[in-house]
């Protein structure tokens, strides 16, 4: 798969641009705050609906616009692929897809899809088992619209069951709970069932990638820390029984302690934890390869790669690894935004180049 077109209005500091990308690789060049990273920000809200930088939808709109409009045109192996967003000051964004309106944005998945990577990603490995989980549920989603929206209801029901624990009324929390534990671990048995699947597959994947960086000077290893195995309906059944189980500690505590949203990824190198014992620079290709396993495992669903964004990645490896990231990538379209390039690096590489000034390619 690969992005044709590109079009940005009113989108952070862009007013109107279009980008028309190769299918190889495309070097978004300029100083800091140009629009490099706005511009791999659109393509993955493209693919994802998620943002890997704003919090809030009206934060994408130019300053002193009423609405923002990002729109592009891909090509698959099936045919020609569109999406669309709007924003809107005022009101809810509206979302196109294929020329069809929704209003579920959840609807994206699945239409273009994309890896992003930039710096920021070393949150993979260094910070909370959030940060992992997000990872881990945006990739799934766009492999699964059923993963996204039994996600989607599995959180809605887990917020409700929390504010039942919290009910000072405990004969009343005691005759509801049932009724909601039925429903969560229904949804929960779902989500764990993806999570195992995908994470047999990025373990390997991942190894793999981190492999050929490093030139085979370091082993990395990706396991779950979900406790609960099988089909989706038997871990449905051990969640129920384990919700019931730690009902009294839930009570005590006031929050739901059992379940999907406890997960976790343990990452190893060479056999130690890499949050705790990785350099820097360690754990930096240790999420590189995390991000590179999700394309082989979207190739192997898809029949074909994603679009990889590589928003100022390039600069914090050294030349061997650039080197052998670009080998690694050949065949897949990249959008790498970057201050500077070596050129030694992209030698006999076809690559596109743009340069950003102010919003606009110059």
């Amino acid at each position: 798969m690969f992005i044709k077109k590109l079009q940005l209005n009113n989108f952070r500091n862009y007013e109107s641009e279009i980008y028309e990308f190769s299918d190889g690789i495309n070097l978004i060049m300029g100083k800091n705050a140009q629009g490099k990273t706005n511009c791999a920000e659109a393509v993955f809200l493209l693919a994802t609906g998620f943002s890997p930088r704003a919090r809030r939808d009206k934060q994408v709109i130019r300053y002193g616009e009423a609405y923002a409009e990002i729109s592009a045109t891909a090509q698959s192996r099936y045919g020609t692929l569109s999406s669309k967003i709007q924003y809107y000051k005022d009101s809810n964004k509206k979302v196109t897809i294929n020329g069809i309106e929704t209003k579920k944005v959840g609807e994206l998945l699945g239409n273009i899809f994309a890896v992003f990577f930039s710096p920021t990603e070393l949150k993979l490995i260094q910070e909370s088992p959030e940060d992992r989980r997000r990872f881990i549920d945006i990739s799934i989603s766009q492999l699964s619209k059923r993963y996204f929206y039994a996600l989607s209801k599995y959180k809605k029901i887990l917020e409700q069951r929390n504010n039942l624990l919290k009910n000072p009324d405990r004969d009343l929390v005691l005759d509801t709970l049932p009724i909601w534990d039925e429903q969560l671990s229904l949804y929960a048995g779902e989500v764990i069932f993806w999570r195992n699947d995908f994470i047999s597959k990025l373990s390997p994947a991942a190894q793999k990638a981190h492999a050929f960086i490093t030139d085979g000077k370091e082993v990395l290893k990706v396991t779950g820390a979900s406790n609960y195995q099988g089909d989706a309906k038997e871990i449905a059944l051990e969640i129920k029984q384990a919700l019931a189980d730690t009902v009294e500690r839930d009570l005590v505590l006031g929050y739901t302690t059992v379940g999907p949203h406890r997960d976790d990824l343990k990452i190893t190198l060479n056999g130690e934890d890499v949050r705790v014992f990785g350099s820097q620079g360690q754990q930096r290709t240790a999420a590189l390869s995390l991000k590179l396993a999700e394309l082989d495992i979207y190739n192997q669903h898809f029949g074909e790669y994603p679009i990889l964004i590589l928003d100022d990645a390039m600069s914090e490896l050294d030349k061997s690894r650039q080197q052998r990231l670009l080998k690694l990538i050949s065949g897949v379209q990249t959008i790498v935004t970057c201050t500077h390039v070596d050129e030694d690096v992209f030698d006999g590489l076809e690559c596109k180049k743009f340069v950003v000034e102010g919003g606009k390619i110059v």
